[in-house]
């Protein structure tokens, strides 16, 4: 008996579409994805544990300076790249000025499949890098209403690290060449002049 050749086809088409949909929510680096949470979690988790349990300040400043110390370096250096395709850095030129450099991968054709990102690491990465600075921040405010004095170089030592992660994984999103003022003063400015026209057309 003959097969037909459209039903043949229409499977494989079908069958190239789920694979393709499967690979963007794929996680294709999972060690990666992995170490982009370990360090930042587990030092939030240290630092609940301590202030409710009572452990050794010393010991549990130590273990988390370590935990942030290494968020920062996995993050800048690996994480980003290969989860994301952003990178940023610093360096020095002849004359001994600062340059801020900030790269993001561009989207084309001439990417290996292993190498672009998947929806699936993309919202791993962003809710991580977003959310803990957020909650250092919390911790933060609670330690200076607490007046736990001796947990401020943590809270703020956790607050740097991380949003600087974040604000250089920002600046490679939205551009090296913008400038972040820039940008909340035109869209300030704008919503400013938005609501003086519109009292205007209600007058």
């Amino acid at each position: 008996m003959k097969l037909d050749s459209n039903d043949d086809e229409d499977v494989a088409l079908f069958d190239a579409e789920e694979d393709s949909a499967a690979r963007k929510n794929k996680i294709r680096h999972p060690v990666a994805s992995f170490f982009h949470l370990f360090f930042r979690v587990t030092a939030i988790l240290v630092y609940l544990l301590c202030g409710s349990v009572g452990g050794s300040f010393i010991a549990c400043m130590v273990t988390i300076i370590l935990l942030l110390s290494c968020d920062f370096w996995t993050v800048k250096n690996i994480t980003g790249r290969l989860m994301v395709g952003l990178r940023w850095w610093n360096q020095v030129d002849d004359d001994g000025k600062n340059h801020w450099v900030f790269e993001s991968r561009k989207a084309g054709g001439n990417q290996s499949s292993a190498s672009r990102s998947s929806n699936a690491e993309s919202r791993i990465f962003w809710l991580g890098l977003i959310i803990c600075p957020v909650v250092w921040v919390i911790f933060a405010f609670f330690t200076l209403v607490s007046f736990k004095i001796k947990w401020l170089a943590v809270v703020i030592l956790g607050v740097v690290l991380q949003g600087a992660n974040l604000y250089g994984y920002v600046r490679c999103k939205v551009g090296a060449r913008t400038n972040l003022k820039n940008m909340a003063t035109n869209y300030f400015g704008r919503q400013f002049l938005k609501q003086a026209f519109t009292k205007q057309e209600e007058s």
